[in-house]
C-alpha cells in the first residue's frame, strides 16, 4: 500500500511576538494532515551548503501552499538593514503565483489606511522610502506597510488584483479561526493545488527562461 503524500504548507518565517500563536498553527495543521514547513518549529528542509535565507527561499519555491503572516514586526534580513526574509518570502509566493493565504494584524491594516488617507501614499509605494526606517510605539518597521501593500497586489489595477485577498486579525483566535475555516477543507485543498500545479510551472518555468537570457 502506497502512501499517501501530504500538502506541503510553509508557514513565513516570522516569528518575533506571535511564538504562540505559530505553536497553535502548526498543531491545528498537523491535526488536518498537511505537512508543515515552520522555521519556528524546526522542520523547514534545511540544507548546509545554503544560508538560512537561501533556504527559506527554496522552500517558497518547492511547498504547495503558502501561509503568509504580516505583523507589526519587521524583522531581520540577509544582511544588515535590507529587505527582511519574511518579506523576500512573500515577494517569492507572489512572483510564483504560490496557492497562498495571508494574514496582516489589525494595527498594520489601520497604519496602511491611515497613511494613506493622509495622503502620503498618494504619489505611490516610493513615496514610503523616506519613513521606511522609522519606529513607531506599535509598529518596528513601517516596512511593514510595504508588505501589505505588495500583499494586496495595490500595484495592480483592481481588474487585474488574482490572489489579493489578506485577512485581518486582531487576536490569536481571529488567526487560528482563519486558518481553520480554509484548511480544514482538505480535499478540497488538494483539489485546488491539482488544479494550480500547471499554472505554477508556467510561471516557475518564465522565471527560469528570463534568468537563463540575462
Amino acid at each position: 500500500m502506497t502512501t499517501k503524500k501530504k500538502p506541503v504548507i510553509m508557514v513565513s518565517s516570522t516569528v518575533y511576538g506571535i511564538e504562540e500563536l505559530l505553536d497553535r498553527i502548526f498543531t491545528l495543521l498537523t491535526d488536518f494532515h498537511y505537512e508543515v514547513w515552520m522555521s519556528h518549529k524546526g522542520t523547514m528542509p534545511v540544507f548546509s551548503k545554503r544560508s538560512s535565507f537561501e533556504n527559506c527561499i527554496k522552500a517558497v519555491e518547492r511547498c504547495d501552499l503558502f501561509l503568509g503572516l504580516i505583523t507589526t514586526y519587521y524583522g531581520s534580513g540577509k544582511d544588515e538593514g535590507s529587505i527582511s526574509i519574511s518579506h523576500q518570502e512573500l515577494r517569492k509566493a507572489v512572483e510564483l503565483n504560490k496557492p497562498r493565504w495571508l494574514l496582516a494584524h489589525d494595527h498594520v491594516v489601520f497604519a496602511h489606511s491611515l497613511i494613506k488617507n493622509l495622503t502620503y501614499l498618494k504619489s505611490g509605494r516610493a513615496v514610503m522610502a523616506p519613513l521606511a526606517v522609522r519606529k513607531t510605539a506599535v509598529i518596528d518597521d513601517l516596512r511593514v506597510i510595504d508588505m501589505y501593500q505588495e500583499a494586496i497586489l495595490s500595484e495592480k489595477p483592481l481588474r487585474d488584483r488574482q490572489g489579493n485577498w489578506v485577512q485581518k486579525f486582531q487576536s490569536n483566535e481571529d488567526a487560528l479561526l482563519f486558518a481553520t475555516a480554509q484548511f480544514s477543507r482538505y480535499q478540497e485543498v488538494e483539489e485546488f493545488i491539482r488544479e494550480n500545479l500547471s499554472d505554477i510551472a508556467g510561471v516557475q518555468a518564465s522565471i527560469s527562461g528570463k534568468g537563463a537570457r540575462s
